[in-house]
């Protein structure tokens, strides 16, 4: 069959009306599929032609395939050759594990080379000194604590370097840290360790050499603590210092945290009994408790009025219980200033050795013929002798504490000043304050006939001098001896009589610092040096905050301590 014929038998199959018959042959009659003819399903025809691609799609096709080619040409170039050794190394170290190797902290030690804070491997990681600490009570404020170092979830240290936060810790750790080292470990990509390397080694911390005995400063902290407990004091502290070279052998507060749960953290419960405790663990009393002295100052007052010739050392002065001035507000009225015994007539060191205050209103403020000193004059030989002023050498701050002065008065209340507040004073009452550390250094200037030398926790080296002298009052040897005598004669005769030892000759001025409107509660104070022939130490110790009615305080203090020494270390008695 021809293709006309083929066409006509198609369209006479189709019923296509000869009257719409066209002489035009469409190319899809042409390409008609004949398989299917049978079915005529028009759904599976091949070969129909549509409309054609328009320019425009190609060419933004083209466009558009061609930039994805060019931007990934880029990139490869920038990975492979502009990068190519920055993420050769990053592959590297993806199989190298960093690990830091800890440096172990320098040794702090005592002054006898006892040690006061070493490192020991942690039980589950070797590369982790912890710190250890003595186990004598008595250090903690002192030697400090540290911060260890931390790490995340995953095990990787953020905090590679212990870090000192009190103490000889915090002060020195810098000399303390030493360096960390860096060791490589080699992993395969299932983790399994193929070598290890150390590519910097640790530097072990500079040990530390302070000047405090470890075995005194522990005695004094229980001396303290057992007087503390036993009759019911808040809490107290204790300095002991050379008089000549500032060396502080003893420095200590009650009562105090645990170093070793502080530095370690686990136990939150402990760390949290310290942080809620009203007593205060962290108030390190010595250094930086602020307490009214009473009449541990009267041998200050003693000393200005001799070189003020205010009164000589044998003018008697009665001590009846009291004396009274006409009240400012009403003449017709008086004010009384009690004694807290009657003493009769008293001289300058039977005063001293009695503390009587009527004798130290009198001379410190004036009393009918007797001029006194005043309270300008007084204010001057208080801060000769450095209070009133900040201690700061290295470790050692102190605040400045308060000597009441018409200017502070006038600051603070908003009021004059009255002679009524001259007479507080001059037994240490009123606004004053004062550190046991300002008591220990201004009772060493005493002993050292006038050199004000600032206090160090550094052991000095053996002929090197390191003696800073902060200032020097310029009296009269002869006044000293006078004033030291008193002194004495308070241990012997007088109100200091619980340290009057047979193997050593002390020297002592006792306080009790009357504390708010009731003044049911007191603080108890002793200050003093020894020995007294020869001195070599001075001593303060306060309790805090006890019952007026208690007849054991600073003095039983210092008697435990003086008894633990002449068994234990009688070096420092002779």
């Amino acid at each position: 069959m021809n293709s006309i014929r083929f066409v006509k038998y198609i369209k006479d199959k189709l019923g296509i009306n000869k009257k719409n018959y066209s002489h035009e042959i469409s190319p899809e009659d042409v390409l008609l599929d004949s398989s299917n003819l049978p079915n005529f399903d028009t759904h599976q025809f091949e070969g129909r032609l549509t409309a054609p691609i328009s320019k425009f799609t190609l060419i933004f096709l083209g466009i558009f395939f061609s930039s994805c080619t060019l931007f990934f040409l880029v990139r490869a170039w920038n990975l492979q050759i502009i990068k190519g050794d920055d993420f050769a190394i990053r592959s590297e170290n993806n199989r190298l594990n960093h690990t830091p190797i800890f440096a172990a902290r320098g040794i702090i030690y005592d002054r006898n080379g006892k040690e006061l804070a070493w490192n020991a491997p942690e039980r589950d990681d070797s590369s982790l000194l912890e710190r250890r600490y003595a186990t004598s009570t008595g250090i903690a404020h002192v030697v400090g604590y540290v911060h260890y170092p931390s790490k995340d979830s995953a095990g990787f240290y953020y905090r590679e370097d212990f870090e000192g936060v009190t103490g000889a810790e915090k002060f020195f750790n810098k000399e303390l840290q030493g360096k960390n080292g860096l060791n490589i470990i080699e992993v395969d990509a299932r983790g399994a360790v193929k070598s290890k390397n150390i590519i910097d080694p640790p530097e072990q911390g500079k040990a530390v050499n302070l000047s405090i005995d470890l075995g005194v400063q522990h005695a004094l902290h229980e001396s303290i603590k057992n007087v503390a407990k036993t009759v019911g004091f808040k809490g107290g502290a204790g300095v002991i210092m050379d008089i000549h070279t500032g060396e502080i052998i003893a420095m200590t507060s009650y009562p105090e945290f645990d170093p070793d749960i502080m530095s370690k953290s686990d136990d939150v419960e402990k760390v949290n009994s310290f942080l809620k405790d009203k007593n205060k663990p962290f108030l390190d009393r010595a250094m930086t408790g602020l307490y009214t002295p009473g009449s541990i100052v009267k041998p200050y007052v003693a000393l200005g009025a001799l070189a003020e010739n205010i009164i000589n050392p044998n003018t008697k002065i009665s001590s009846p219980g009291s004396i009274s001035i006409p009240n400012d507000y009403d003449p017709t009225k008086f004010t009384v200033f009690g004694d807290w015994k009657v003493h009769g007539y008293v001289n300058m060191k039977d005063a001293i050795a009695v503390s009587s205050d009527v004798y130290f209103y009198e001379v410190g403020g004036g009393y009918k013929d007797l001029k006194g000193l005043g309270i300008t004059k007084l204010a001057y030989y208080f801060k000769q002798f450095g209070f009133g002023s900040a201690i700061n050498n290295g470790m050692i701050k102190t605040p400045e504490g308060v000597v009441p002065t018409p200017e502070w008065k006038l600051k603070v209340f908003n009021e004059s000043w009255r002679l009524g507040n001259t007479y507080h004073t001059s037994i240490g009452q009123y606004g004053f304050q004062v550190t046991p550390l300002h008591m220990a250094r201004s009772v060493a200037a005493l002993a050292n006939y006038g050199n004000v030398i600032e206090p160090t926790i550094i052991k000095a080296e053996k002929g090197v001098s390191t003696v800073k002298i902060d200032n020097v009052v310029n009296v009269d040897p002869e006044n000293f001896k006078i004033v030291l005598e008193g002194m004495r004669q308070s241990v012997v005769s007088g109100t200091c009589g619980s340290i009057n030892m047979p193997y050593v000759q002390m020297a002592a001025k006792s306080g009790t610092a009357e504390l708010g409107v009731s003044k049911e509660n007191v603080n108890s104070w002793m200050t003093g040096f020894f020995p007294y022939n020869n001195p070599k130490y001075s001593f303060a110790v306060v309790m805090e905050s006890g019952s007026r009615h208690n007849l054991i305080g600073s003095g039983s203090v210092m008697r435990g301590l003086l008894e633990w020494m002449h068994e234990n270390a009688p070096e420092y008695l002779n």
